[in-house]
């Protein structure tokens, strides 16, 4: 007896096999255009990242090996040159600004996002025009968003300060993105504004898959509404929460237009993703640059294969057993 798919077709070839190549076909366009864009680019800064090219010349470095993640100058007047990224502390600041900044945005917007899925998630009136309000940051383009916060920032003629001396809660204005103090406070705020209405939109997708028998079930059996979040919604939206976790996480661990806009040439805010263009285009440290974004590649790689490899989450959006 046969079946669908071990009947052969024209040439010979089983249902399965005509439909697996059918598939190839509409993929080629898109994988073609993917090594275009994305594979090529990336394994050229790989090899830039090996050899002493300059902007000027791309195609007259000449291999060095390590020297641009390993390697330290020292002059004759005995001043160090800190050529290698990984003897870099400019480098290192930035991996730091970079993951204070990752932690803590995405902690803050998962808990902000949560909360505002779970109220949207009531019946309320008007309940569809608030959710559509909700979007309007995560919508405005980042580079706007980081002029206009700039503008309300400002130590002169912003409102951000103007509001605080008003209402007693600052005795001068601050100047919040030039000050190295509150310059990672001024990003983060921004960026939680902007981001934590995306997250909440992902939390409010996994609370609509929620059956609302179990909440009705729970409410005849008097449980306390604290523990129904804690056993019941938590776990059920885990999946969910878990991916738009994972995918923040990425997205902040390469930030740069909102700082590179906010706080230019801060110390105090500088990122990985900031600090190699630097050198790729500011400073004519091209093979310099190149290693610096390959790092960052090879930490967003990791990152992604050992958050799969522990299980937390798959690509069907399923908890890991």
């Amino acid at each position: 007896m046969t079946t669908a798919n071990s009947v052969a077709g024209p040439k010979g070839l089983s249902l399965h096999q005509q439909r697996q190549r059918a598939a190839f076909w509409f993929l080629a366009p898109m994988l073609i255009a993917l090594f275009c864009v994305a594979a090529w680019p990336l394994l050229r800064t790989v090899w830039f990242s090996f050899t002493d090219t300059s902007l000027n010349d791309l195609n007259g470095g000449k291999w060095i090996g390590f020297d641009n993640y390993l390697k330290i100058r020292t002059l004759e007047s005995g001043k160090v040159i800190y050529r290698g990224t990984l003897v870099d502390p400019a480098w290192w600041n930035a991996v730091w600004n970079t993951v204070r900044f990752s932690v803590v945005s995405v902690v803050c917007e998962t808990v902000i996002g949560l909360i505002i899925a779970l109220v949207l998630n009531a019946e309320f009136k008007g309940r569809g025009l608030v959710r559509a309000a909700i979007l309007i940051p995560w919508a405005i383009p980042t580079i706007v968003s980081a002029k206009m916060w700039a503008w309300m920032l400002n130590d002169q003629y912003g409102i951000i300060n103007d509001i605080g001396m008003n209402l007693g809660l600052l005795t001068e204005k601050v100047a919040w993105t030039a000050n190295t103090d509150t310059a990672m406070y001024a990003v983060l705020m921004v960026d939680i504004w902007k981001t934590a209405p995306f997250m909440a939109l992902l939390c409010l997708a996994g609370l609509q898959m929620v059956p609302r028998d179990i909440y009705e079930a729970a409410k005849i059996d008097g449980i306390n509404p604290v523990k129904v979040f804690f056993k019941i919604t938590l776990p059920l939206i885990r999946p969910a929460l878990m991916v738009a976790v994972i995918f923040r996480m990425l997205d902040a661990l390469r930030v740069f237009d909102l700082i590179y806009v906010l706080t230019p040439n801060s110390a105090a805010t500088k990122t990985m993703s900031v600090i190699s263009r630097e050198n790729l285009i500011d400073f004519d440290k091209f093979a310099y640059g190149s290693a610096q974004s390959t790092l960052l590649f090879a930490i967003l790689a990791v990152f992604v294969a050992l958050y799969i490899w522990l299980g937390k989450v798959d690509l069907s959006g399923e908890s890991g057993k």
